[in-house]
């Protein structure tokens, strides 16, 4: 089974990876001897990450046999077994954590971050072994998604544990790390599957539902408000005219790990609760009344003491995720820092006609592939920020007036290697001011983006750009932090501060052609028409 797959490895490396994998051939002879497998060891470590980790990992495995003709697929595997099996021995140590350990959270939630996001990496892991060893050369993508995902994991939980003390922190932090380099070199050795051969122009998808889909998902997600069959549905109302009044309580009824949809309509109302869909609560759809009616709000905040990550009034682990006709907001204020409304990381997630209300990290696209679609942002600094890859479409994203002596940046994206399969799409939008900006309008700058880590990915395409924005476009994070390795475009954008004559002049900075931009489209960079049709939102594919 695995050898039909290992020729598509072969076949796809050779073409479209810029690695050399060339020195990856058996002896001559039928038996494979100690120094071929050492040369041929040292040959692919070479392009890793991490070398040393990476051929200390893999002769372990010409104790086992010798007599086994080396290739890139067992080498890969060997690899991912590895970064198992170090995972596990790092949530081992987690798992001796608690009151008295000798880590002092001066943010609460950072052990709890921590354990919940190591224990989605180990199930990210298992599961890309599966699917490389699936003999199926389309799980390539979705075993690229999942690795990417579990090294921003590694980065989230360091960014928590930063501000902690205690001696058994720089064991745990030494730990992580360590283990985290195997995934590194994983992702490294996993070749990038071959981009589609599309048509010129954009096609509009819509209710093009998959043949899969089940009749009663079909009919829900159709439906609306009072058309709704109340025995496929569990409804959540206030007034308690529905089986829960809170988010939450309908969230713990829900039924996990399930392949079908778990519809949750929520009637209209406010709701002050911040709400958890954890990992095994899969395939949850929150369906509301509208984004001015259904509201979910809450106000935690880094200036409150909790990290960024535990901050958000809806935070969502559960792959399969779905939001429609919805308002998430974070009612902390402009200065009581990192405030998040809705954060994501979770697999192919989708939002559609919903309104995120924030100020600093208003919307968190933590990891995963996800989509939005005509929906309302509206934040201040670093409002859309994280490390998915990410297409929104139709959306506007509205900048507010910040505290003094702050300016205004809608995107920080945090791809921090270059193998990572993620970034920031933003195509057919509107960037805009609110009413309180345009009113000190000046006096407060505006920029698309700056870069959160060194990788970082960016890119608005066909989108309206109102004056707001500062002719130089983006700004610098930390000095020339990523200046000349992170990706910025612009596409065919229009508006009044679309014009790029003053833009920065970092090597990462491009005016993009119609090729560039097609690697950013739905169907490229998310493999939107492979699961966007079972959402029964519109989409468009292409440019």
């Amino acid at each position: 089974m695995a050898s039909s797959l290992l020729k598509t490895f072969l076949l796809l490396s050779a073409i479209f990876c810029t690695r050399s994998w060339a020195v990856i051939s058996s002896s001559s002879s039928s038996t494979a001897t100690l120094d071929t497998h050492l040369v041929s060891i040292k040959s692919v470590c070479k392009s890793t990450p991490y070398p040393d980790a990476c051929f200390d990992s893999l002769k372990l495995s010409i104790s086992v046999d010798i007599n086994i003709t080396p290739n890139i697929l067992s080498y890969l595997l060997q690899t991912l077994q590895i970064a198992i099996s170090e995972a596990g021995k790092v949530l081992d140590l987690f798992s001796t954590i608690n009151g008295d350990s000798g880590i002092v959270e001066k943010q609460r939630g950072a052990i709890r971050d921590c354990k919940e996001l190591h224990q989605i990496t180990i199930t990210s892991l298992q599961r890309s072994m599966s699917w490389i060893q699936s003999d199926d050369a389309r799980k390539l993508s979705d075993a690229r998604a999942f690795l990417s995902a579990a090294l921003t994991n590694k980065n989230t939980c360091l960014e928590g544990l930063d501000s902690a003390t205690g001696p058994l922190k720089p064991v745990l932090v030494q730990s992580i790390i360590s283990s985290y380099k195997h995934v590194s070199n994983s992702l490294s050795l996993l070749p990038k599957p071959a981009p589609q051969k599309m048509k010129g122009g954009s096609n509009r998808r819509l209710m093009g539902f998959p043949a899969w889909l089940s009749p009663r998902d079909r009919r829900i997600l159709q439906s609306s408000g009072g058309d709704y069959n109340p025995s496929d549905i569990i409804t959540v109302a206030k007034d308690g005219t529905g089986n829960f009044t809170t988010i939450t309580a309908a969230i713990n009824f829900a039924p996990s790990y399930k392949s079908d949809r778990i519809i949750i309509y929520v009637r209209e109302g406010i709701y002050k609760e911040n709400v958890d869909i954890p990992s095994f609560k899969t395939n949850i759809v929150l369906l509301g009344d509208g984004a001015d009616s259904t509201v979910i709000t809450g106000s935690r905040s880094m200036g409150d003491g909790w990290t960024t990550f535990s901050s958000a009034t809806l935070g969502v682990s559960g792959n399969g995720f779905l939001a429609r006709d919805m308002a998430f907001m974070n009612t902390a204020g402009p200065g009581k820092q990192q405030a998040v409304a809705l954060r994501v990381n979770a697999d192919l997630s989708a939002v559609y006609r919903c309104k995120i209300v924030g100020y600093q990290d208003t919307l968190y696209v933590h990891s995963f592939r996800q989509f939005y679609r005509e929906s309302d942002i509206y934040g201040t600094v670093d409002f859309i920020c994280g490390n998915a890859a990410v297409v929104f479409q139709g959306c506007n994203m509205i900048a507010r007036l910040p505290i003094p002596g702050q300016f205004n940046v809608i995107t920080a994206q945090a791809r921090d290697n270059p193998d990572m399969d993620t970034g920031i799409s933003i195509q057919n939008c509107s960037i805009l001011a609110s009413d309180d900006l345009s009113s000190k309008s000046g006096s407060v700058k505006s920029y698309l983006g700056r870069p959160w880590t060194t990788y970082s990915r960016t890119v608005y395409m066909e989108s309206y750009i109102d004056s707001l924005i500062d002719p130089s476009g983006w700004v610098e994070w930390s000095g020339d932090q990523g200046l000349d390795t992170l990706y910025y475009g612009e596409y065919e954008n229009s508006g009044p501060g679309s014009d790029t004559d003053g833009r920065v002049t970092w090597p990462g900075y491009h005016i993009m052609d119609y090729e560039d931009a097609r690697a950013f489209t739905v169907s490229e960079f998310i493999a939107g028409d492979q699961w966007l049709d079972s959402t029964s939102f519109p989409y468009d594919d292409g440019v």
